[in-house]
């Protein structure tokens, strides 16, 4: 089952949607908190682990374009086993993915970049620094063009 966490009625910004991939429900709740208080209202969808993602992006329930914010520790599928996958479907292989994670392991941090991340980040450091990684993201949407799955 998706978990929309935003609706998506204004027409005023530019269209992408977040999917956020952690099962973490307070990290889940502060990111959707930071995009409200920057006043960010691109639709935010959410799966607790890498399964319930690739579901949900295979059924279409996700609209073009998109950006993942990918976990690394989570159960059933971690989110280096997300990307493996994600990369070898013809279908979603284009995916925008930025890493959000507790994790500094450099071969964590190697085996994303190996999988063609947008960007790796580490939630300690967002705890002082949390506005500005949303800010980021918000502005990175805005100039750069994204791929849009034809139907």
């Amino acid at each position: 089952m998706i978990d929309k966490l935003h609706p998506t009625d204004n027409q005023e910004f530019k269209t992408v949607s977040l999917l956020i991939i952690d099962d973490d429900d307070i990290d889940a709740t502060a990111l959707r908190r930071a995009l409200h208080k920057l006043k960010l209202l691109n639709p935010l969808y959410r799966a607790k682990d890498g399964l319930e993602a690739l579901e949900i992006l295979r059924n279409g329930e996700i609209p073009s374009p998109y950006i993942i914010l990918l976990d690394i520790n989570m159960p059933r599928m971690n989110g280096l086993e997300f990307l493996e996958v994600l990369r070898s479907d013809p279908e979603l292989t284009t995916a925008v993915v930025f890493v959000l994670t507790t994790s500094k392991s450099d071969e964590d941090i190697i085996a994303a970049y190996r999988e063609h991340v947008a960007g790796y980040l580490l939630k300690q450091r967002m705890d002082s620094d949390f506005m500005q990684v949303v800010s980021l993201l918000d502005h990175y949407w805005r100039v750069i063009e994204l791929p849009v799955k034809t139907q």
